[in-house]
């Protein structure tokens, strides 16, 4: 399987609303790595990596986000992998 790395912001109420918690939950059961964080424009924006299939579960779900979250536009880009990374971690 391919291994790709993704860029995503995600706009919409995104904060405040778990959004960056469960979306390390979601990535960490489908075995990726890479980060989630809250922008000062209130997006949240996540890299994730790993196999395409595993991603594409993983932007399906951020579609739609956590229960109260609304999610109004998502903006995905493919970037270069890091294959050093070890897990998925929630930055600032």
């Amino acid at each position: 399987m391919t291994e790709s790395r993704i860029n995503v912001m995600v706009e919409g109420r995104v904060q405040g609303v778990y959004f960056r918690a469960s979306t390390r939950e979601q990535a960490l059961a489908l075995g990726l790595t890479g980060w989630v964080r809250n922008l000062p424009n209130g997006q949240v924006e996540f890299e994730a990596q790993g196999p395409e299939d595993k991603l594409a579960q993983l932007l399906a779900w951020a579609k739609q986000g956590p229960q109260q979250a609304q999610v109004s536009h998502m903006e995905k880009r493919t970037v270069a992998l890091l294959p050093a990374e070890q897990s998925f971690q929630i930055t600032r």
